[in-house]
């Protein structure tokens, strides 16, 4: 007994210095928490990925599937995702396995058929990645972002995951009262003291402080009340957070079902561990192999929904003669948007909530972008490549190597033989992305912001 209390006792030091210490004793009083949390901080963190269904599985190190999560897969070591032509392809996306919880979370919520979700703190996009798969290309998913340089981000991994569904958004979650009864399920992973992040990523411990958690929690109260006029009556809101504490978990969810008399909704989540009222749950790196999450969800009061009046957007125009998309798609069942010379594609059961959106926030991908106008015809976008659901499958193709792969995805030229014109690039049968060919060379149609930096030789 004594050599344990003093391992003990040695541990609790040695952890009073690499974590913060006000959180270190927080933990050790709480008899929720205590110091099999602290233990489990000290260890290597897992890796975990989530495949998309809709593409060719990579050849991973697949350890063993997350429970919880339909498509998320452990691995037993980190690859260089960089190097994997199939990562850019967007075949699967690095997500901690704790936050992929919201997939049991979304199957288990008595959703409409075809819901129109709304992530609202959306980047980089493993979420909304998430939830785009869960709605399989149907409903419509708006992705929201208030930094400007991580919403190009969350666009670029959005358009990689292929799906027509989508918009992507860069607000302030305040400007979403100008779509007031809209979405039947909101996600908010709302900004956080980041104590679940402590076993990754170790600059978090030197940004913590119980000051910054009671910033971190009014600034969650805020978002939730800016967004809140914007759910359906009888809505979902889904709160999450990569934190312990009760002060933006468990004490926000109960003060912001007082102040809006939202229903708390308890549903059996058999992997995760209930709060300590059982108003949520936790993902905890001692009991489930994952960094620190939490999730709640509330529901709206049932009502009569605002109507509003049909949307008019001067900066968008239907397209009737859709005759030049012809050899690049082939569904019949999309509302084709021109804005200035610039072509997309959305469903056509949601055009006109795609009109209301682009007109009262600041949209930065509508649906799929086709392609750029041209006097000869379309110039195809990147993201039409990468769509599974509205690319033609008669496009004429080039099958690469890896190393010709990772060459193109670099932005490089070389020899490559094939007929002039638009060509699709293909690795492993999963395209890639366009060029331009020439005959005796190509263009390399891969977006520059895209490109890979790092040597590929």
């Amino acid at each position: 007994i004594c050599e344990c209390i003093g391992a003990l006792a040695f541990y609790t030091a040695t952890m009073s210095h690499l974590l913060p210490p006000d959180f270190v004793v927080r933990v050790q009083q709480d008899s929720f928490l205590g110091n099999p949390l602290l233990e489990a901080l000290a260890t290597e963190p897992p890796t975990a990925i989530r495949r998309n269904p809709w593409k060719q599985p990579a050849d991973l190190p697949v350890d063993r599937p997350i429970p919880w999560s339909e498509n998320g897969f452990f691995l037993s070591e980190r690859p260089l995702y960089t190097l994997d032509p199939l990562f850019h392809a967007g075949s699967y996306y690095p997500q901690e396995a704790g936050s992929q919880l919201l997939d049991a979370v979304l199957k288990k919520l008595p959703l409409p058929a075809e819901p129109v979700i709304l992530d609202l703190c959306a980047a980089p996009g493993g979420k909304s990645t998430l939830i785009a798969s869960f709605l399989n290309n149907k409903g419509l998913l708006v992705s929201n972002e208030v930094i400007q340089s991580r919403a190009k981000i969350l666009k670029e991994n959005l358009t990689k995951w292929g799906a027509t569904n989508t918009i992507v958004t860069n607000n302030d979650p305040a400007d979403f009262a100008r779509v007031s009864d809209t979405f039947d399920c909101i996600v908010v992973d709302a900004p956080c003291s980041g104590e679940g992040m402590f076993r990754k990523d170790h600059a978090a411990r030197n940004e913590w402080s119980q000051n910054n958690v009671d910033l971190c929690a009014a600034r969650q109260r805020r978002i939730l009340m800016d967004v809140w006029e914007s759910l359906n009556p009888g809505g979902f809101l889904v709160y999450s957070t990569c934190t312990f504490n009760t002060r933006e978990n468990e004490e926000n969810v109960a003060w912001f079902a007082r102040e809006t008399d939202a229903e708390i909704v308890r549903l059996s989540l058999p992997f995760a561990k209930p709060d300590r009222h059982e108003t949520g749950w936790y993902a905890l790196p001692n009991e489930l192999d994952t960094e620190g999450f939490y999730l709640s969800v509330l529901r709206k009061p049932e009502g009569n929904v605002a109507k509003r009046k049909p949307a008019k957007n001067p900066k968008l125009q239907l397209i009737k003669d859709r005759s030049f998309t012809e050899p690049f798609i082939t569904v019949n069942d999309l509302s084709l948007i021109q804005w200035q010379d610039y072509v997309f594609a959305v469903p056509e059961k949601f055009e006109e909530p795609a009109f209301h959106l682009h007109q009262q926030l600041r949209v930065i991908k509508l649906g799929t972008e086709l392609g750029e106008i041209a006097r000869k015809g379309l110039i195809p976008h990147e993201a039409l490549a990468l769509n599974p659901f509205i690319r033609s499958s008669n496009l004429p193709t080039i099958e690469l190597s890896r190393e010709q792969a990772l060459s193109f995805l670099h932005g490089d030229t070389f020899p490559l033989e094939g007929a002039h014109g638009f060509q699709l690039m293909t690795y492993q049968n999963e395209p890639l992305g366009w060029i331009k060919h020439l005959g005796n060379r190509f263009n390399n149609l891969y977006p520059k912001e895209w490109r890979i930096r790092m040597d590929v030789k």
